[in-house]
């Protein structure tokens, strides 16, 4: 309320006091609507808070959710390789639970050529280079490309050409020399494993001898007889499973690859959306019964309940696993999920990719994108349950105190013009007392004065 409602009446007269008293108890009455007025808000405070709980409790049962889906996807693959010496692997978007075979027949190589001896000797390749040239023409498999240094220095050749975009070839220097006597060619390697053709001339020369002529890496896969190609060390076995190679195997002996789901990380997810999906259910029983929270008897809390009962009755029809309980998830009838751990193990073992095509993805389809869909239409920003019901309480609290400012000022007003109201009648009565006692007093002088007559 205003402080101008504690403001205290000043009079002269002796009735002043009960001139307080009136406006005091005037005041009071007319206030009576601004308590109400602020009991209301405080219970819409109370239901805003209430719907921000409820809020944290179902992103966090969303958010459990998507961690399931984390637990089925990508990084619940792991790859493993029975001679590790052989080949590397590595998991990305695509790869699924599956079996392989390899056989590196060959590593392969790359072309490599270096600047001929009979060129200029270079013992400094900050100030010197193999050709006084101003640029010069490389030529990768019968394709040429004009090559022009920054500077006629070796450096600044190296440089140009690694820096000369789909060259695939690297350029490096290579002291041949001592330390004392430095000799540094030019040396360039492809990048590909293939037996590529490189030649660097300035114009009049051809500056380079091919040192190593390259060879493509080749494989066996799944004990197919034909050896596969592969102008990199890095090959594609199945979508998003690659491999990259390390050392030749042993002839005619294979390494095992397995893809394997980990089947311990869903079972965790499942369990934290039991704990998530129970803490949700006993933030909306704070809002039942007697003596319940801010929104009991709201229909909000009614809405939720079922939402949260359609999650735990999701069901996908026959099959190995057709039902959350199937996975060791089961509805007490009092709210509550309870998980068992043995049950989905026991899943698991025998099917997981059972297990995994039950949850599907909250993308594409079953359990996990029911229940995403159920939880979106309760959280979204825009149009989700709590969403709206938190805007709605918080659009009647401003609505609300805008009432009580409008009522505090007609409070205050009327304070105001029973000050001045009363304050004029305080000095008419101050008016009369001082009448009444300049009277009095002469009448007691004529009085006194008679008696002494």
């Amino acid at each position: 309320m205003s402080t101008s409602s504690n403001a205290i009446f000043t009079g002269t007269s002796r009735f002043s006091n009960d001139f307080q008293q009136v406006i005091n108890r005037s005041v009071a009455i007319a206030s009576l609507p601004i308590s109400q007025l602020t009991n209301r808000k405080n219970a819409l405070a109370d239901q805003s808070g209430e719907v921000a709980s409820l809020q944290t409790k179902f992103s966090s049962l969303q958010t459990a959710l998507q961690n399931i889906g984390n637990s089925t996807g990508l990084s619940s693959l792991t790859a493993a390789v029975s001679d590790a010496g052989i080949a590397r692997v590595s998991l990305g978007t695509g790869a699924t639970p599956a079996s392989y075979s390899l056989e590196v027949v060959s590593l392969g190589n790359a072309t490599n050529a270096s600047s001929a001896g009979t060129l200029a000797r270079v013992s400094d390749p900050a100030t010197q280079n193999i050709s006084a040239a101003s640029s010069f023409n490389l030529q990768i498999n019968g394709v040429a490309t004009t090559i022009t240094p920054a500077a006629n220095t070796l450096n600044s050749l190296v440089a140009a050409l690694n820096i000369t975009p789909g060259l695939n070839v690297q350029a490096s220097l290579v002291n041949i020399g001592s330390t004392v006597a430095p000799d540094y060619r030019l040396s360039i390697q492809s990048t590909n494993l293939n037996a590529d053709t490189l030649q660097l001339n300035d114009g009049t020369t051809d500056l380079l001898n091919t040192t190593t002529t390259g060879t493509a890496a080749t494989y066996k896969v799944n004990g197919l007889p034909t050896p596969i190609a592969s102008n990199s060390r890095t090959i594609t076995l199945a979508p998003g499973v690659t491999a990259e190679l390390l050392a030749p195997s042993t002839t005619g002996v294979a390494s095992n690859i397995t893809v394997t789901r980990q089947a311990f990380l869903i079972g965790s997810a499942l369990s934290a959306l039991v704990n998530s999906f129970n803490s949700a259910a006993d933030e909306l029983a704070k809002n039942r019964g007697k003596g319940g929270g801010a929104l009991t008897g709201n229909s909000l809390i009614l809405e939720l309940g079922n939402k949260l009962r359609s999650l735990s009755a999701y069901s996908a029809g026959t099959g190995t696993i057709p039902s959350l309980t199937s996975l060791g998830i089961t509805f007490d009838g009092k709210g509550h999920l309870s998980y068992d751990s043995t049950v989905f193990n026991a899943a698991a073992a025998s099917n997981l990719n059972a297990v995994s095509a039950f949850l599907g993805s909250t993308a594409t389809g079953g359990f996990l994108k029911s229940a995403f869909d159920v939880l979106t239409s309760i959280g979204d920003a825009t149009h989700g349950a709590l969403t709206k019901a938190g805007s709605a309480f918080q659009e009647q609290a401003i609505a609300q105190q805008a009432r009580i400012d409008a009522s505090q000022a007609r409070v205050d007003q009327l304070r105001t013009n029973l000050q001045a109201q009363l304050a004029r009648a305080d000095a008419q009565v101050a008016a009369l007392e001082q009448s009444y006692n300049v009277l009095s007093g002469l009448f007691l002088a004529q009085q006194t004065s008679n008696q002494n007559k």
